[in-house]
């Protein structure tokens, strides 16, 4: 089995198995909350950013950014988390029908569309992460009394390891229909582990699935080394994305699906901005445009 990167966390800053990255994320999705214009909306967000010491000072609403939407990372990289998030929310709901029910968490992270969307009925949710993530979750979710609402499978097993089996284990059917999503995940893999993944997911896909996953154009990590967003992210909150980011060149994942036979689309997160008239646009300077050479891939299995 080829090995993965640990995905949601950086090596120096975890609480309790929980990433800095994953609460960085939620903390995003808890400002775009609170926004007049919101793209989505995850009321159990701040909870998670406010339980950990590491981000507890962290901002959860834009008005206590001092500089605002001015500000790289709270501003328009947080808006671009926003997006994402209603974006791959509509893909899940859009994706899931009457024969295709069971959902699929890679790297699930502190994601709480079991709690928060509204699944038609059979729908279940599996989701994989590594324990320390997953554990937090539920303490977090679990004081909150919140309640899924479809059947939630947590399934707490790191990527590098078993995760099919322990996914199958759990009452995955790989000969039903199943909806796919790898959010924020495939930056960190190298290469080889990224075509495993891909690879492995349309071996466990019946005709009728569908995947969606974020990747990042061919370039040079380097290049965006002056990227405010990225530069910000660092001195902020000690995420230095650049360096957690595999180096490794990309491969096509979107074209090896398409050669396996899924109908495949590549789009941007300005396409998004367009489409919903709000969201992050692009830089003036787009050689450090970090959001320039990232795409979102959706795909379907016929």
């Amino acid at each position: 089995m080829v090995g993965t990167a640990d995905l949601n966390t950086d090596v120096e800053g975890v609480e309790g198995g929980v990433g800095l990255t994953a609460l960085m994320v939620a903390a995003a999705r808890a400002i775009e909350t609170h926004r007049h214009d919101s793209l989505a909306q995850d009321i159990y967000a701040e909870h998670f950013v406010l339980a950990a010491p590491a981000s507890a000072g962290w901002p959860v609403r834009m008005q206590q950014v001092p500089d605002g939407e001015a500000n790289p990372l709270w501003g328009r990289f947080a808006r671009y988390f926003g997006l994402r998030t209603r974006v791959l929310d509509d893909f899940l709901l859009q994706s899931v029908h009457p024969d295709a029910r069971q959902v699929v968490l890679l790297g699930a992270g502190l994601d709480s569309r079991a709690f928060r969307l509204d699944w038609p009925p059979g729908c279940v949710i599996f989701e994989i992460d590594r324990e320390g993530v997953l554990a937090f979750k539920h303490e977090v979710l679990g004081g909150l009394s919140a309640t899924p609402k479809a059947a939630r499978i947590p399934i707490p097993v790191d990527l590098s390891a078993d995760w099919v089996g322990a996914l199958t284990d759990a009452g995955f059917d790989p000969a039903a229909p199943s909806v796919w999503l790898a959010e924020g995940l495939l930056f960190y893999l190298p290469n080889a582990a990224e075509t495993y993944l891909i690879d492995t997911v349309d071996r466990l896909s019946a005709s009728g699935s569908a995947l969606a996953f974020e990747v990042k154009v061919e370039k040079d990590l380097l290049e965006y080394r002056n990227s405010p967003i990225y530069t910000s992210t660092k001195h902020q909150i000690g995420i230095d994305l650049l360096n957690l980011f595999d180096g490794e060149p990309r491969p096509d994942s979107a074209a090896d699906l398409a050669r396996k036979g899924w109908s495949t689309s590549v789009l941007t997160p300005f396409d998004f901005t367009q489409r919903h008239g709000r969201g992050p646009l692009p830089e003036a300077e787009e050689r450090n445009d970090a959001l320039a050479g990232n795409r979102w891939v959706f795909a379907n299995k016929p």
